[in-house]
């Protein structure tokens, strides 16, 4: 990461105040945060922000970080979740302090909710979710008390314990705070904290079947863990004063834990709700969580991003009290920076036009060197076979062209990189006029590397030998969303398109997960899923171009 990079992380507004309480000792432990996601889905390139912003604290300040599944709501939530996530933290190169699930403390939430009901802070409402909402009014209506606001506290008790029991069919009673039914902050206007479930969870069981509401049960877990600063969201912001309400009446801590919102990351060009990507997944628009067009932490790994890349992504993009939109171009920006000194560079010809040189030897092969990458010398360097017929990018040839097209056309010459001059001399065609074959000639004399000087090309192709190849499926990916002109985003259903390709000799070595520059084309990954040595797939990580530009 560079300097400039740290710089940002280390000072921001959230730092700004955990200074400010470790000069007042405010907390007598350690700087404490954690990372809360729930386990509905797989995590996607905005939590990579949050995951930085929490595990690069706690090492700023030598202090811990935890990681816990808000697991309140077992309807969404699956096993599968939870593993994928912490693998995705994992890949990210984050250790968990602690590891720890909401439903480890149904226990003490439970009763800590019987606290509020004896001190007259809670209240069992029968009323149907409908009438709740409108008698919460909005910004615009004034809230109007529950008609069992004042139900007696033991005949409050008396009904949770038995919605506890199962007694009741869900949606016929809830639990809520007594706080202010006309509170202009709507969070306040006696906001639910218990629902009943009765739906299976995915740890605990059918042992309960009322859950907590995260309003309710976030403060507790934190506190529970000593949390320290509990830093998340901009929209948790004006939940703030019914998370340091629920912590002050149950009075259970002497230090409890201080929240601190952040803006979350928007990016342009991609869907960052877990809700239409689950979507996605379930009408097969995408191939799974990790298809490779995904914004999830997955996605992107199986489409060859660098843990690095995201990260310091994450942390350029810094800290703000404010919401904006940044391109995702910038992201782009940061793979391409990485992978530029770590991916080795080769041929491969994605839409292949045969070539054949008539004055070539038949059967002859020959080797050319090349070095893997001219920036790292270490990388070392390989032999290209070379020989009569090979292939070239179909676009690196016209029958026409324009002016000031160096590439191959009749009676044109250029290089084949690391190897001859070549000039075309016929051009064949199938019955329907399509070009399926160039003629060409070479001259031995203009080997690269020989040190001739007779007279010079404009254009350098790339190209692979006809048979000494290795064939491959390409898939290249544009954009998942598309912006539409009234701001929304939709579904673009071009944004795969599949073409099968040959690789030079030496991607015979090759294995999932490694990553390449294919000449003129981009950086490409091995798929971790799909590909096999009987047939290899590549996804294209990124374009070597880009129009963002690092400030």
């Amino acid at each position: 990461m560079s300097e400039n990079i740290k710089e940002k992380v280390s000072n921001n507004f959230i730092h700004q105040m955990i200074d400010k309480d470790l000069e007042e000792k405010k907390y007598s432990e350690k700087v404490h945060t954690r990372f809360p996601p729930e386990p509905n889905g797989y995590l996607h390139i905005g939590h990579a922000k949050a995951i930085c912003i929490n595990f690069e604290t706690a090492k700023k300040y030598q202090g811990l970080c935890n990681l816990r599944f808000d697991d309140t709501n077992p309807v969404k939530e699956e096993t599968e979740f939870v593993e994928a996530i912490k693998k995705d933290i994992e890949w990210l190169g984050y250790k968990w302090d602690g590891l720890y699930f909401a439903s480890d403390y149904f226990g003490k939430m439970y009763d800590f909710a019987i606290r509020l009901i004896n001190k007259g802070l809670a209240y069992v409402d029968d009323s149907t979710p409908e009438e709740i909402r409108e008698l919460r009014g909005d910004f615009n209506t004034p809230g109007r008390p529950s008609p069992f606001r004042d139900r007696p506290a033991e005949e409050s008790v008396d009904l949770f314990e038995r919605m506890k029991k199962g007694e009741f069919p869900d949606g016929s009673k809830v639990l809520r705070a007594k706080i202010d039914y006309n509170s202009p902050n709507l969070n306040m206007r006696d906001p639910v904290i218990y629902r009943i479930s009765h739906n299976h969870h995915h740890r605990t069981g059918d042992e309960w079947c009322i859950y907590p509401m995260y309003d309710y049960a976030h403060p507790i877990e934190d506190a529970i863990e000593g949390v320290t600063h509990s830093l998340c969201s901009l929209e948790f912001e004006d939940h703030r004063p019914l998370y340091d309400w629920v912590l002050r009446e149950i009075a259970e801590w002497v230090e409890p834990p201080r929240q601190i919102e952040f803006a979350r990351l928007n990016l342009t060009r991609t869907l960052m709700s877990k809700r239409y990507l689950r979507d996605l997944v379930e009408t097969n628009k995408v191939d799974g969580w990790d298809d490779p067009r995904m914004p999830t932490l997955s996605g992107l790994r199986r489409r060859g991003f660098t843990p690095e890349s995201v990260k310091n992504f994450a942390n350029s993009v810094g800290v703000s009290k404010s919401n904006s939109l940044v391109d995702v171009e910038m992201l782009e920006h940061f793979v391409r920076d990485d992978l530029k000194l770590k991916a080795k560079r080769k041929m491969a010809v994605l839409n292949p036009l045969k070539l054949v040189i008539t004055n070539y030897p038949e059967g002859q092969i020959e080797y050319v060197e090349s070095e893997n990458n001219p920036e790292v010398p270490e990388m070392g360097s390989r032999q290209i076979p070379f020989g009569r017929e090979i292939y070239v990018e179909r676009e690196d040839f016209m029958e026409n062209p324009p002016k000031k097209y160096f590439r191959l056309f009749p009676g044109n010459e250029v290089r084949l990189r690391h190897a001859y001059f070549v000039k075309c001399n016929e051009v064949i065609k199938d019955e329907e006029g399509n070009v399926i074959e160039l003629r060409c000639t070479y001259d031995p004399e203009t080997k690269s590397g020989s040190g001739f000087t007779g007279r010079k090309v404009k254009g350098t192709l790339h190209w692979v030998h006809a048979s000494e190849n290795i064939p491959a499926k390409v898939r290249l990916y544009d954009y998942l969303m598309n912006d539409t002109e009234e701001g929304s985003q939709e579904f673009n259903e071009d944004s795969l398109e599949v073409v099968n390709s040959f690789l030079e000799k030496s991607f015979e070595e090759s294995k999932p997960g490694d990553k390449f520059q294919f000449l003129r084309h981009g950086y490409f990954c091995e798929d971790l899923k799909d590909s096999s040595d009987e047939l290899k797939v590549f996804n294209r990580v990124v374009s070597l171009k880009s129009s963002w530009k690092k400030k």
